[in-house]
């Protein structure tokens, strides 16, 4: 069975950086894409980045520019590189591996940034 866990948030101040950490444990078959979401406070969960088995990514308007996600496939681990940032990303973030068939969370982590 898959375990994914995200490690890495914390409290920050506006203006600094957090680098988030996902790993999972055993092997996926067909693994298509990784990526970051984000629940913010009376919020939906929504995409942040995403990067797809061939290196392509992607990343919501909001963040473009400030956060880079990157992975390391063979290991099955991805990181969210988080900077300049701002109170509104203040949420709990997740990662996903999504394979053909099946998509697997992480617990979520929580970031906080202070004004």
């Amino acid at each position: 069975q898959v375990q994914v866990v995200e490690s890495g948030g914390g409290l920050v101040q506006a203006g600094g950086s957090v680098r988030l950490s996902c790993a999972a444990s055993g092997s996926f078959r067909s693994l298509r894409s990784m990526g970051w979401y984000r629940q913010r406070p009376g919020n939906q969960r929504e995409l942040v980045a995403e990067i797809s088995s061939d290196g392509e990514t992607d990343y919501d308007e909001s963040v473009r520019g400030r956060f880079t996600i990157s992975r390391d496939g063979a290991n099955n681990a991805m990181w969210l590189q988080m900077n300049s940032l701002k109170p509104g990303d203040t949420a709990v973030y997740y990662c996903k591996f999504q394979s053909t068939w099946l998509a697997y969370w992480g617990q979520g982590t929580q970031v906080t940034v202070s004004s």
